[in-house]
C-alpha cells in the first residue's frame, strides 16, 4: 500500500501556463500536485519512487522525451505499470489516439479543455488507482489461501465484494495482482451494468456529475434490484484456472467492448473488458447475450 494518506498527481508539460491553468483548475479538490517541466524530468520523478503518484497527466509533444516515449517507459516499468495515465494532447487526430491507446493511455484530454471535464477524469483515474491498490492490498491478506481449493463457486451483490473476491480467486496464479485487476473488470461490470442496471451512457453521466457511488448504493437499496446477485466459478485444471461470471441482468452487446475504440477515447471509462482480455488472461469469452463471462489463464 502507498505509505502516505494523499492523493498525488503528476503534471507534465513544457508550457508553464498549462501547468498552472491545471493546477488552478484541480485546486480544492484534495489533490497534492507536482509538476515536471519535461518527460525525462517527470521520468526521474517517476522512477525515484515508483508508490508516489496515483496518476498522471502528460501533454504529448515536449521537449527531451515525448509524452509517447514517457508512456512506453511508465508501462515497461514494472511497478509503475498501472498507474493511470491522462495524454494531453492539442489535436486528437485518429492514428495518434491509436497510438496512444496503443501504447498504454486510457484517459484522452484534448486542449483546451473546460474545467469539469478535466476535474471528471482525473477522479475517475484516480478512483482506478484507489481500486487497484485496494486489491493489491486485498492480495496480501489472501496470499495462497485459494491454491487449495479446486473448484468453487461465490456469489456476491456489492462493488467492494467484487473486489475482495477477485484479489482471493486470482492468487492461485502466479501474476496474481494482474489477475486480480481483471477479473475484478469482470465482475464489477456484473454489477454495474449487468444486475444494476447501469448502462454506458448513464455511467458516463454520472461520472462526469460526481454521482456514480451514490446511485449504485441507490440501485443497490431499491427494491428492484435488491434480490439480484451475481456469481463467480472457480475450475482448476490441470494446464490452466477457469472464472465463470454470471449476472442476473438482460446482457449487452458485449463485441463492442473488446477491444478499446478510438471513438470511446476521451470516454471516462469502457476499457475494462478490453484491459481484462489484453492484458491479464489468455482468454475471455462472452456467451449468449453478455450475462454469461468465462476468463481462462494457464498456470
Amino acid at each position: 500500500m502507498k505509505p502516505n494518506d494523499y492523493v498525488a498527481v503528476l503534471v507534465v508539460d513544457d508550457d508553464e501556463n498549462n501547468r498552472l491553468i491545471v493546477r488552478d483548475f484541480l485546486e480544492g479538490h484534495d489533490y497534492c500536485i507536482e509538476e515536471a517541466a519535461d518527460g525525462e524530468a517527470a521520468w526521474q520523478l517517476l522512477a525515484a519512487n515508483p508508490d508516489r503518484f496515483d496518476a498522471v497527466l502528460l501533454d504529448r509533444m515536449m521537449p527531451k522525451a515525448d509524452g509517447i516515449e514517457v508512456l512506453r517507459r511508465i508501462k515497461d516499468h514494472p511497478k509503475l505499470a498501472n498507474i493511470p495515465v491522462i495524454l494531453q494532447t492539442a489535436a486528437a487526430a485518429h492514428d495518434q489516439v491509436v497510438e496512444g491507446l496503443r501504447e498504454g493511455a486510457f484517459y484522452y484530454l484534448t486542449k483546451p479543455f473546460k474545467p469539469d471535464m478535466l476535474q471528471a477524469i482525473v477522479r475517475t483515474a484516480v478512483r482506478d488507482r484507489m481500486a487497484q491498490r485496494s486489491i493489491v492490498y486485498e492480495l496480501a491478506r489472501f496470499q495462497d489461501t485459494f491454491n487449495l481449493i479446486e473448484n468453487a463457486q461465490f456469489r456476491f451483490r456489492t462493488l467492494d465484494e467484487a473486489r475482495s473476491l477477485a484479489a482471493l480467486a486470482a492468487n492461485t496464479l502466479r501474476d496474481a495482482a494482474q489477475t486480480a485487476m481483471g477479473l475484478s473488470e469482470l465482475l464489477v461490470n456484473a454489477v454495474e451494468h449487468g444486475n444494476l442496471g447501469i448502462s454506458y451512457q448513464d455511467k458516463s453521466a454520472l461520472l462526469r456529475s460526481g454521482q456514480w457511488a451514490e446511485e449504485i448504493q441507490a440501485r443497490l437499496d431499491a427494491r428492484e434490484y435488491k434480490d439480484r446477485y451475481a456469481t463467480l466459478g472457480f475450475r482448476r485444471h490441470n494446464d490452466r484456472v477457469e472464472f465463470e461470471v454470471r449476472d442476473m441482468g438482460e446482457g449487452f452487446d458485449w463485441g463492442n467492448y473488446l477491444e478499446i475504440h478510438p471513438s470511446r477515447a476521451m470516454d471516462l471509462h469502457g476499457r475494462g473488458i478490453a484491459i481484462a482480455r489484453k492484458l491479464c488472461f489468455d482468454n475471455v469469452e462472452y456467451q449468449g447475450n453478455g450475462n454469461t463471462v468465462i476468463a481462462s489463464k494457464s498456470l
